[in-house]
């Protein structure tokens, strides 16, 4: 039965959204599954639009978006037409992609993914926020298909504020493809797969590896990959964290001490000589465009974390929304063999070519499943914050953007500009606090503002999320996902203006559900004048 409830004439409700376009197919994200996906569709005659956010530009690197950049950019990054082109250059498929009739729009982010809903019932169907250095506009498509990639999980110490401390996807990325690292002799923290293929990719680009640094007992690579990684004369540290970054400006070298089991100090300290300290100990898939569009996500270690829920198609909760590539989830096999993310965009499209009715081609490429975890990413990450963060020697920001520290979290300590000072209670324990739920990211960062900042917690979720786990004494993977939302990018007010709205939305400017503005025009402001002192029951300018 039809709802016969009028909307209401201030609401977005029944106001039509101006789409710019349309296409049967959005691929988000240009890396191998995002460009297999693209190719494959192309060739079964559908309309294809493929958008990456590379190469993005030197302001929005130092903003350490969409990546842990730690400012470790050299000069050549700061040319953008030099930097598009290393990017396509790097890529081969990129120019088959052209070559196939794909709408390839490099340097254009996707800010926002929108679908119908419990709250949203009047889109035209899938919707997608788009924009470039000069414009933003919205997409509607028929199916996307989501390949956003990897980040590294953020990893605290006194001094890691410094340039050249900076994630291993951002750091091979500026080597590999774009030979613009500043970093020429670095440390890597961690031991996986993942962390000594970044290594030996470095490597190739010119950069010296100083040591690996372990703080688990034993190193989890295959051995055969720490051998290679011996042989090219990396020292290899296990049982070991960083204590410090030292230097002035930048990183000059890596204090390294001896850690037990606990991540106590034990031994003494040494500095390695580097410019570069490079955070490797855990990539986790990019998924802050699925979790705000509303798809189901869950922790799955064998995916890398929080990873989306897929089927043998790759298809995600949301029928018409796929998931491939490190964005569907991480694990070795996929790390060393980019044939494996390929296999997902093509399976993808299969799926969506069978729903269409359209068939014809190859088969669809058989399902690959994650490999068995060699170690328990958990345990393995809280360790890591336990050594590195609890444990470090002197307090600093876990969130570097607002400036919060680990005690401050854990605490649940108001913002320091607050000047809060009245401490009422003596159990300051997060379940005295919070209650004896498992506590929620979100939750910390309303109380701490930990994770609001413009990097929008890439540096410092996971690490929020391990304190919260170790300071309830509850495994990493029963803490909440800290919650996306739209735009999921940094996004300039003069860029997003210029989504048309309708003329019945702009009619009602000021105000919003009939709820009053606090605004004022300057003629009508009394001389003593506050907000409690605001008459609000009367009209508004629109009306």
């Amino acid at each position: 039965m039809a709802s016969t409830v009028t909307p209401d004439p201030r609401s977005v409700a029944g106001k039509a959204l101006h789409v710019e376009a349309r296409t049967q197919l959005l691929v988000i994200g240009a890396g191998p599954a995002g460009l297999a996906a693209a190719i494959e569709a192309a060739g079964q005659g559908l309309s294809v639009v493929l958008v990456d956010e590379n190469p993005v530009s030197f302001t929005t690197m130092g903003d350490e978006v969409p990546l842990h950049y730690g400012q470790g950019m050299s000069g050549l990054a700061r040319n953008r037409n030099a930097m598009l082109e290393a990017f396509i250059g790097s890529e081969p498929q990129i120019e088959i992609a052209f070559e196939a009739g794909v709408d390839v729009r490099l340097g254009t982010t996707c800010w926002g993914l929108y679908a119908n809903g419990p709250s949203v019932t009047w889109l035209p169907g899938l919707v997608a926020g788009l924009n470039d250095e000069e414009r933003c506009w919205m997409l509607q498509a028929d199916h996307v298909v989501v390949a956003a990639g990897r980040r590294d999980m953020g990893l605290g110490f006194p001094g890691w504020e410094k340039p050249g401390v900076m994630g291993a996807t951002a750091a091979v990325s500026l080597a590999s493809r774009y030979g613009a690292l500043a970093p020429r002799q670095v440390v890597i923290l961690g031991s996986s797969t993942d962390a000594v293929t970044a290594a030996l990719s470095l490597r190739e680009a010119g950069v010296e590896i100083v040591a690996m640094v372990e703080q688990a007992a034993e190193t989890l690579a295959p051995a055969a990959l720490i051998a290679t990684l011996i042989e090219g004369g990396t020292e290899i540290l296990s049982g070991h964290v960083v204590r410090e970054a030292a230097g002035g400006d930048a990183v000059e070298a890596a204090l390294v001490g001896i850690v037990d089991a606990n991540g106590r100090a034990t031994g003494h300290e040494r500095a390695i000589a580097c410019d570069g300290i490079i955070l490797a100990v855990g990539a986790t898939p990019v998924i802050d465009l699925l979790d705000a569009l509303g798809c189901e996500i869950a922790f799955q270690p064998e995916r890398g974390g929080y990873a989306p829920l897929v089927d043998a198609d790759q298809r995600t909760s949301l029928p018409d929304v796929f998931a491939v590539g490190d964005g569907a989830g991480i694990w070795p096999s996929k790390t060393v063999d980019r044939a494996v993310a390929e296999a997902e965009g093509r399976r993808a499209v299969a799926a969506i070519v069978k729903n269409l009715g359209i068939g014809g081609g190859a088969p669809p490429p058989l399902r690959v499943l994650p490999d068995l975890p060699n170690h328990d990413i958990g345990a393995y990450r809280l360790a890591w914050v336990r050594a590195s963060v609890i444990e470090a020697r002197a307090e600093f920001h876990v969130c570097q953007c607002e400036e919060v520290t680990a005690r401050e979290i854990l605490e649940v300590r108001p913002p320091r500009y607050l000047d809060w000072q009245n401490e009422r209670r003596n159990d300051r324990s997060l379940s005295a606090l919070l209650g004896a739920e498992p506590p929620n990211p979100d939750q910390i960062k309303r109380l701490t503002r930990a994770g609001m900042g413009p990097c929008q917690g890439r540096r410092c979720r996971e690490q929020v999320a391990a304190l919260l786990a170790l300071g309830a004494a509850m495994p990493l993977s029963s803490i909440p996902l800290a919650g996306y939302r739209t735009p999921v990018r940094p996004l300039p007010l003069s860029v997003a203006g210029q989504i048309p709205e309708a003329p019945e939305q702009a009619l009602h400017w000021d105000t919003w559900f009939g709820m009053h503005a606090q605004w004022r025009p300057f003629w009508e402001v009394p001389e003593l004048y506050t907000v409690a002192s605001n008459d609000a029951s009367g009209p508004v300018a629109s009306e």
